[in-house]
C-alpha cells in the first residue's frame, strides 16, 4: 500500500512507534536519484532526509533556505496538537475537558447548545461537529471581524465525537482554549513549550481580529526547525535528553480516529495517519506541500517545504507522498 493511492489509508492501521536500532544506511545510487527527482519538482523549495537524526539529504533550490522561516500552513494544526498535549501533561487541560467552560465568556450565548459537549479530544480529533470553516468558507471566515465567534455559530453538522469535519476554525477554537486556559498567548507558549526545548526559535504570527494568534494556520518554522520537530515526535517526544510530549499521549494522537472525506486520509489527534511500502507513516501536511513525515520503522524523518502561493491543484499533496513512497524510501531498503 502507498500514500498515493486512497485505499492505502485504513483505521486497522497499527500505530506504535517501533523505530530500528541499528537502521541499514541508505543506497547511494537510490538516494541520488531521490535528490535528482526531488530537485526536478518545480514548487519543491526544500527537503530534508535524517536517518536516525543525521540528515543524509539537506537541500534548497528556488531561492529558499534551510535556515529560513517557511509559512508551514496547516502543518501548524500539528504543532498546535503537541502544544496541547503539554498543556495535558501538565494539568492545565485535560482530554476529555468539555470545551465551553474553558471558553468562558469567549462562548457566544448564540452557538448551538450541541457546543456545550464538543471537548479538547474533539478539538485535537476534528470531530467538534462544527460546520468547516476550511475550503468554500475559508475568505467568508478570516473576513469576518471575530473568527473564533464565527466558528463557533457554524451550525452543527455532526455530532461531537462523531464523524471528522476538518476545519481551521476548529483548530482556531482549541488556540484561544489554551490560550485562555494558560492566561498567555500562544506564541510565548509555543517558544517555552516546543521551541526552547527543541532547540530553535519560533517566529510571531498572524492574528485574529481579537488578538489571538491564528490556531492552525500561517505558524513559520525553518526546515531545520520542522526536522526539529519532527525528530522530538519520532523519538516518543524527547529532545535535548527530556521528555517534551509525553510518551503516552503522542501514541494515542497516532491512533486513526477518522477518516477524510475529500482526501480519504486517515487521521488521529492532529497527526494524518497512513502506509508505504509496508511502512508505517505519521505525518503533518500543509496546503501546497509543507510536509512532515516521519516513519519510525526506518529511523526516518522527511521535511519538504514548497511554494505556499501557488494555485491549489488537485492531486498536489500526492506528488509529495509519491516523491516519499517512490523514491525516498526505497533507498533505506523498504519493500513493495
Amino acid at each position: 500500500m502507498t500514500l498515493t493511492r486512497r485505499a492505502a489509508l485504513s483505521a486497522a492501521m497499527v500505530l506504535a512507534a517501533r523505530p530500528l536500532a541499528h537502521a541499514d544506511p541508505p543506497d547511494a545510487a537510490l538516494l541520488e536519484a531521490a535528490r535528482v527527482r526531488a530537485a526536478a519538482t518545480p514548487d519543491l523549495r526544500t527537503l530534508i532526509v535524517a536517518q536516525g537524526g543525521v540528515a543524509v539529504i539537506e537541500d534548497a533550490w528556488r531561492g529558499a533556505r534551510l535556515d529560513r522561516p517557511a509559512n508551514i500552513k496547516s502543518a501548524s494544526k500539528t504543532v498546535l496538537a503537541m502544544m496541547a498535549l503539554v498543556a495535558v501533561s501538565r494539568g492545565v487541560v485535560g482530554l476529555d475537558d468539555r470545551v465551553a467552560p474553558l471558553l468562558g465568556p469567549r462562548l457566544p450565548r448564540d452557538a448551538d447548545p450541541m457546543v456545550q459537549r464538543i471537548t479538547l479530544r474533539h478539538l485535537l480529533a476534528m470531530q467538534a461537529g462544527l460546520e468547516s470553516t476550511s475550503g468554500r468558507n475559508y475568505g467568508r471566515w478570516v473576513s469576518s471581524p471575530d473568527w473564533l465567534r464565527f466558528a463557533l455559530t457554524r451550525p452543527m453538522v455532526a455530532e461531537p465525537g462523531g464523524g471528522m469535519v476538518y476545519s481551521t476554525g476548529t483548530s482556531h477554537i482549541l488556540g484561544a482554549v489554551l490560550a485562555r486556559a494558560t492566561g498567555r498567548d500562544l506564541r510565548s507558549l509555543a517558544q517555552e513549550w516546543i521551541g526552547a526545548p527543541m532547540g530553535f526559535t519560533v517566529p510571531e504570527w498572524r492574528r485574529d481580529p481579537q488578538g489571538l494568534h491564528f490556531g492552525g494556520n500561517d505558524m513559520a518554522l525553518t526546515p531545520r526547525a520542522m526536522l526539529a520537530f519532527g525528530e522530538c515526535c519520532r523519538n516518543g517526544g524527547r529532545a535535548g535528553g527530556r521528555q517534551v510530549i509525553p510518551a503516552a499521549l503522542l501514541a494515542e494522537a497516532w491512533r486513526p480516529l477518522g477518516q477524510s472525506a475529500f482526501s480519504g486520509q486517515a487521521y488521529g489527534l492532529g497527526w494524518w495517519v497512513g502506509q508505504a511500502r509496508g511502512q508505517q507513516v505519521i505525518f503533518a501536511w500543509g496546503y501546497g506541500g509543507q510536509m512532515i513525515y516521519l516513519v519510525p520503522g526506518l529511523d526516518l524523518t522527511v521535511v519538504m517545504t514548497s511554494d505556499p502561493d501557488v494555485p491549489r491543484v488537485p492531486g498536489q499533496v500526492y506528488t509529495r507522498h509519491a516523491l516519499l513512497a517512490e523514491a525516498i524510501l526505497p533507498a533505506f531498503g523498504a519493500g513493495a
